[in-house]
């Protein structure tokens, strides 16, 4: 899962394109500062890219912007709607995430209905160096729900076994894509060691 803002939209599309091309999957719009209408011109565009190359689109915490733009789901940050309600407002077959930063918080997210939850920081990072040290591998380690974990903070190549091996089913990245000096370049190195530790299905 690869997460930008509306502005990386319009700054960064090829960036965006490239990283698509190169194995991304998923992409996250989240953006806590930008009104509707830009974000929804965001989603759109995202929407676009997306389905030309059979990834898929969340967005992050609004639920109005996702339905306009038909995306496959949203992404609740961990103070944001409960899953019944965004499960009841996006149907059944929406993808439906949750942030966590705790083994308790995801089994909580787990038992609610999300269909994957997102764990970290794992490693540290500079976005999350104000709210303390990061959660270490032993957080994955203890974290065993029915749904899938994805792993986010600090996540390189060189990390993604051990992620792998200590229960993520998935990872998150935000500069180590968008801030690589070839973000293609980095992208492909990602995927290598996803597929490599995850396997390619």
């Amino acid at each position: 899962m690869l997460i930008v803002e509306a502005a990386d939209v319009a700054d960064r599309h090829g960036v965006i394109a490239a990283a698509l091309a190169a194995g991304v999957d998923t992409i996250q719009l989240r953006d806590r500062r930008t009104a509707g209408g830009p974000m929804l011109t965001a989603a759109l565009a995202l929407r676009t890219l997306t389905r030309d190359h059979g990834a898929a689109l969340v967005v992050n915490d609004r639920i109005d912007v996702a339905l306009a733009a038909g995306a496959d789901g949203v992404h609740l940050p961990a103070a944001s709607f409960p899953i019944a309600v965004a499960r009841q407002l996006l149907g059944p077959d929406a993808w439906i995430g949750r942030s966590t930063h705790a083994a308790a918080e995801a089994a909580t997210a787990a038992a609610e209905g999300a269909d994957y939850v997102v764990l970290g920081p794992i490693f540290a990072t500079p976005s999350k160096r104000t709210f303390g040290a990061p959660l270490g591998l032993a957080a994955l380690a203890t974290t065993r729900i029915a749904c899938p974990v994805v792993a986010i903070g600090g996540i390189s190549p060189a990390n993604v076994a051990s992620l792998r091996s200590t229960g993520a089913n998935g990872i998150a990245v935000i500069r180590a894509i968008l801030d690589a000096p070839d973000p293609a370049a980095a992208t492909d190195a990602l995927r290598a060691a996803v597929d490599a530790a995850f396997g390619s299905d």
